[in-house]
């Protein structure tokens, strides 16, 4: 099976709900009738970084700071139309993005 293919068919696992809340805290969000949103773009993010090279399971790691801190990077540039500041945290998320997918810890086997 080739690279791009597996790629292709990156299945990403489930969000938590704790999660969820995090996000909406970041985001500045109260009502959850938008979480279907942030849920689609937790998921969008976690693809985006297992493309990138990072390991899906890493990548699905909700404890980890660097993957919170990249999730919700993708998130700020993602969401909603108006957003003004889309362009600065796409970037930002590119290189959080590269510098994970050259770590050791984010790319190579899984432990354990």
């Amino acid at each position: 099976m080739s690279e791009t293919k597996s790629k292709a068919t990156v299945t990403i696992g489930q969000v938590s709900e704790d999660y969820i809340a995090g996000m909406r805290l970041v985001m500045r969000l109260n009502p959850s009738i938008l979480d279907t949103e942030l849920i689609n773009l937790v998921n969008a993010a976690r693809a985006d970084l297992v493309q990138g090279g990072v390991r899906k399971d890493k990548a699905e790691d909700e404890s980890d700071p660097l993957i919170w801190k990249a999730v919700t990077t993708y998130i700020k540039a993602e969401f909603g139309l108006d957003n003004e500041d889309s362009e600065k945290y796409s970037a930002s998320f590119k290189k959080q993005k590269t510098a994970l997918a050259l770590a050791d810890d984010y790319i190579g086997p899984k432990e354990g």
